[in-house]
């Protein structure tokens, strides 16, 4: 909470007028150049003459050029002002959920030994699932249910940091079916660790990961899936075919993910 008495909200929360002419740019933006100010004004709650006086506003001040009757385009200068509104809710609707909401918040952790409602445990991470430890952490929660061991538990009030590290992606990409082009199934899952999730997406994938004799633990290997597992400290082996890999590796870059991209042909 102390974040957000240090800093102001945006100057779009500000007062009601910036908040409008946010809504109303980012309306012109969305249905520009033929732009309809009653759809608009009914989009956001607002009279008609609300949004004409907020459109030449924003013309005046060189956000929205206007093309002739009912048609407007949002210039450079009013791209960059939304982005830099647009950039300044999102750090502070994430600071909210951090200070805020995150302090009430409720998640579940894996007892590992019997715990009664109310008491503070510790909090570890272990195979990718959060786990609650009676004996204590280097962060700590409180229960708000009480739970046998392994059962599920309630835990919130958090304080300090789960101690565990990223996980490291190994990317493999295989050729398509179509390219004629093949690769030693073994070659997929060489110097595989015993403790390394395996990861496929596609169907050529699957199949040279299955002749491998390896059985995936991830059998739709999704962005989103693959990423949370590594997150959460788990090192995945990933073989994906060729069109899913650009989607993949954006994804790793973009959470900081450590990986690399191995060619099995060369192994």
């Amino acid at each position: 909470m102390a974040d957000l008495d240090r800093e102001s909200p945006p100057g779009v929360l500000d007062n009601k007028r910036d908040a409008t002419r946010y809504q109303v740019l980012v309306e012109i933006a969305a249905r520009q150049p033929a732009v309809s100010q009653t759809e608009i004004a009914d989009a956001i709650g607002v009279t008609s003459q609300a949004v004409s006086d907020y459109v030449r506003d924003l013309v005046e001040q060189g956000y929205v050029d206007k093309r002739g009757r009912g048609r407007y385009q949002v210039t450079k200068e009013g791209v960059d002002w939304l982005i830099s509104r647009t950039d300044a809710l999102r750090t502070y609707l994430d600071r909210v959920s951090s200070d805020v909401l995150g302090s009430v918040e409720v998640d579940a952790a894996v007892a590992m030994d019997d715990v009664d409602e109310g008491i503070k445990v510790g909090l570890v991470m272990r195979d990718g699932v959060l786990h609650a430890n009676p004996a204590g952490g280097t962060a700590t929660a409180i229960t708000v249910t009480g739970a046998s061991a392994g059962e599920a538990v309630g835990v919130a009030d958090f304080e300090g940091v789960v101690d565990y590290d990223t996980g490291y992606v190994t990317v493999v990409p295989v050729p398509d079916v179509t390219e004629g082009r093949t690769l030693d199934s073994a070659a997929v899952t060489a110097d595989l660790a015993p403790e390394t999730l395996v990861a496929v997406a596609g169907t050529e994938a699957y199949a040279l990961v299955s002749q491998s004799g390896v059985t995936p633990d991830l059998r739709f290997g999704t962005v989103d899936g693959v990423a949370e597992a590594a997150v959460r400290g788990l090192d995945v082996r990933l073989v994906v075919t060729a069109d899913q890999l650009p989607q993949h590796t954006a994804k790793l870059r973009d959470q900081n993910i450590p990986h690399e991209v191995i060619d099995a042909a060369d192994g």
